[in-house]
């Protein structure tokens, strides 16, 4: 049990330190089997983030501390391929992975802040802010900003709820985290 650990943590930070050595990762990084991670300009990756096998980051991100994404979860550009350019095919126009793309999308970048949870099969779009302490439901699409403290779910997704059942809880929650966490 304690060499299969200390493996673990082994390869997370040779993922973090040679692999992924062009973006900045930071500490406690946890990386699943066959996880993809590629921006055109910046990955930035806050301490204890857990990403699940499957999972895929293929656009400019910043993501805070204590963060957790399940498995299958992806953060996909909206505009990977220039899908206006005349007299080309969708399939042989300019991608944002090339030199001479000049299009949408090159500047976006998506911000996932502290304490957010983003469940299994989720696809977030480039571009969006997803809140402080939320949670995004397994399976949904997000495809704007999404609030503090809130729980998401759906396609496109939609707040459900509020983390907390009440303002005394999430205040308590502000409190701790800044605390323990900050």
């Amino acid at each position: 049990m304690i060499v299969t650990g200390y493996l673990k943590k082994l390869r997370n930070e040779f993922l973090r330190k040679i692999i992924y050595r062009k973006y900045k990762i930071g500490e406690g990084f946890y990386c699943g089997i066959r996880v993809r991670i590629w921006a055109k300009q910046n990955v930035e990756i806050g301490k204890n983030f857990y990403i699940g096998r499957d999972s895929f980051i293929e656009s400019n991100v910043i993501i805070g501390n204590n963060v957790i994404w399940a498995n299958r979860v992806a953060l996909v550009g909206r505009y990977d391929h220039h899908y206006q350019q005349v007299g080309v095919p969708i399939r042989l126009a300019l991608q944002i992975r090339d030199i001479e793309y000049n299009w949408k999308g090159i500047d976006d970048v998506t911000i996932i802040e502290d304490d957010v949870w983003v469940g299994y099969g989720t696809t977030i779009m480039s571009g969006v802010k997803i809140g402080i302490g939320s949670i995004i439901a397994a399976g949904s699409l997000v495809t704007k900003d999404v609030e503090p403290y809130s729980i998401y779910c759906g396609v496109p997704a939609k707040k459900l709820k509020p983390r907390f059942d009440s303002e005394e809880d999430l205040e308590k929650h502000k409190l701790l985290y800044k605390k323990n966490y900050t």
